[in-house]
């Protein structure tokens, strides 16, 4: 086989093994378990939807949101954290009524999650603020 003929492949090879090297996060790429409160390399959050199938059962996907998240990118929220701010991995979209249950806004705002944890407040922070609300103020 002429060098010609091979060329194509080599380049095909070549563009897997960049793709690799440079471990691009893609949303649509991450296991259900740690999707939320991820952000790709683009520097978007990723989001869990679900998907019904046609056998009626409900499918988890991982996607690629809108919402861009300055100053951070490829970046997937420690066990640590989410545990320290009381929110749900396996949660299906994001709401402002948990911002209304004081014992999440009590976990949210502690020092273990709000000092440390800066993903997870910037997310319900501007959550809160599409609301009119200071997040600090909800205690």
């Amino acid at each position: 086989m002429a060098f010609s003929t091979k060329l194509p492949l080599v380049l095909l090879l070549s563009s897997l093994f960049i793709h690799a090297s440079l471990a691009e996060l893609v949303c649509e790429e991450l296991p259900k378990d740690v999707c939320a409160f991820s952000i790709a390399s683009s520097g978007k959050r990723c989001l869990l939807e679900t998907s019904n199938e046609e056998d009626g059962s409900v499918e988890y996907q991982c996607r690629t949101s809108e919402v861009v998240v300055e100053r951070m990118a490829d970046y997937i929220e420690t066990d640590q954290c989410v545990k320290a701010c009381g929110v749900d991995r396996n949660s299906v979209g994001i709401s402002s009524d948990a911002l209304l249950e004081t014992q999440f806004t009590t976990k949210l705002c502690s020092p273990a999650c709000y000092q440390k944890c800066t993903n997870i407040v910037d997310l319900y922070y501007n959550l809160a603020a599409g609301e009119g609300v200071f997040l600090p103020d909800l205690l």
